[in-house]
């Protein structure tokens, strides 16, 4: 297997992009991870495409095939990727493993969705029908209901409060200010937080992402190779995935993430590191205490004291483990087929040292959780800079 490394990055800024629809997002994206690559001229073999729910959002289907045309990469591979949330980390897991392989040498990974143009109800329906059809989904339950109810649970086994959710929300706020492609470039207090409307019992509005339109993309090549494309190539170091359960209550201890642990433990294993060499990570908080939960799980903090490790600091901008520097989903917002994408991005663009006010100072090594369903279906990249 070859060592791969990415070359080129690309995003458009998240938001309500009106005017835009979802082709126009991926393509923008796409040729600017192209440029930014310097790959302009070059025949791509490959191109992969993240998104959710294209066919039911902009009733159009088949899009990396469209995407292919529409940039002029004729006769590339093309091949759409989903996998709920997680489709943005899936679908740069296959550009590595079909480079590393030896099959392609030049490949696009492209992901998007657009979202705001459909109503919040439809929206969270069409989510909700990532939940077990059986026994979840038939009863009305939607991913802020799961997120409720595991909250809760948290708060009780683990002694999280309204207040560490709120730091949390607050921290990457803070964080998306510094993010000129963040979708909520707005601060919020904790009281604000506190006192916002109650979306589904604990978790209030700002407890939760938002509804985004956006698109990232990146180019990934051989790693021996990179730096005739790139100065500054991202090594991809290892990755994992594992699934748990898709009903959330068949599972042994429901605040446990198997899947985070078992996909990071993976990731760690292939890059040879361990959660105290990272630098930099950004998880998927779609709900605040999943920040927290998975910064246990993936082996940053032992159980139960990912809360502490925030009171103290730890996880803030200049902490000793800055997690979620871009603003996260929370801040940044969350396209559903872009954002395992975005992850990977900010990262890429945090190793090397191009992040600019948001800049974790010498970082060289980083930790990308992607978490699909609700959590039962989870991707880990951790990234390295190449000296």
């Amino acid at each position: 297997m070859r060592d791969v490394a990415i070359i080129g990055c690309g995003m458009t800024k998240f938001g309500r992009l009106e005017g835009k629809g979802l082709m126009d997002l991926l393509a923008e994206a796409s040729l600017r991870a192209i440029n930014d690559a310097g790959a302009g001229d070059r025949d791509f073999d490959a191109v992969y495409v993240a998104n959710f729910a294209a066919g039911e959002l902009t009733r159009q289907t088949a899009i990396a095939s469209a995407l292919v045309d529409q940039l002029s990469l004729l006769p590339a591979a093309a091949d759409r990727v989903e996998n709920g949330p997680a489709s943005g980390g899936s679908a740069v897991k296959m550009g590595l493993l079909a480079v590393a392989s030896g099959a392609y040498d030049l490949v696009l990974v492209a992901g998007g969705e657009k979202m705001t143009h459909v109503d919040t109800n439809v929206i969270t329906d069409i989510v909700a029908t990532l939940s077990q059809p059986d026994v979840e989904y038939v009863h009305g339950v939607t991913l802020p209901s799961l997120a409720a109810m595991f909250t809760r649970l948290y708060m009780q086994h683990h002694g999280v409060t309204e207040k560490h959710l709120a730091m949390v929300a607050a921290k990457n706020h803070a964080n998306a200010l510094k993010n000129p492609y963040a979708h909520l470039q707005k601060a919020v207090t904790i009281k604000e937080i506190m006192n916002s409307v109650m979306i589904a019992d604990p978790l209030r509005l700002y407890h939760c992402c938002p509804i985004s339109d956006g698109a990232a993309a990146v180019v990934l090549c051989p790693a021996d190779v990179a730096k005739k494309y790139s100065d500054a190539p991202v090594r991809i170091a290892g990755f994992g995935q594992a699934t748990d359960t898709h009903a959330v209550h068949e599972r042994e201890e429901p605040t446990v993430l198997k899947a985070v642990q078992l996909a990071s433990k993976q990731a760690f294993e292939m890059a040879g590191l361990r959660p105290s060499d990272i630098d930099v990570a950004e998880l998927h908080d779609a709900f605040a205490i999943l920040e927290i939960a998975q910064s246990e799980d993936a082996g940053f903090f032992r159980k139960g004291e990912g809360a502490k490790a925030l009171e103290e600091g730890k996880t803030a901008l200049d902490g000793e483990l800055p997690i979620n520097p871009s603003g996260g989903l929370k801040a940044r917002g969350h396209p559903i087929g872009a954002t395992g994408v975005a992850q990977i991005i900010e990262l890429a663009w945090q190793l090397r040292g191009e992040a600019k006010e948001r800049q974790v100072s010498g970082a060289k090594r980083a930790y990308c959780c992607n978490f699909g369903g609700f959590g039962n279906n989870v991707v880990v990249h951790i990234l390295e800079r190449m000296d």
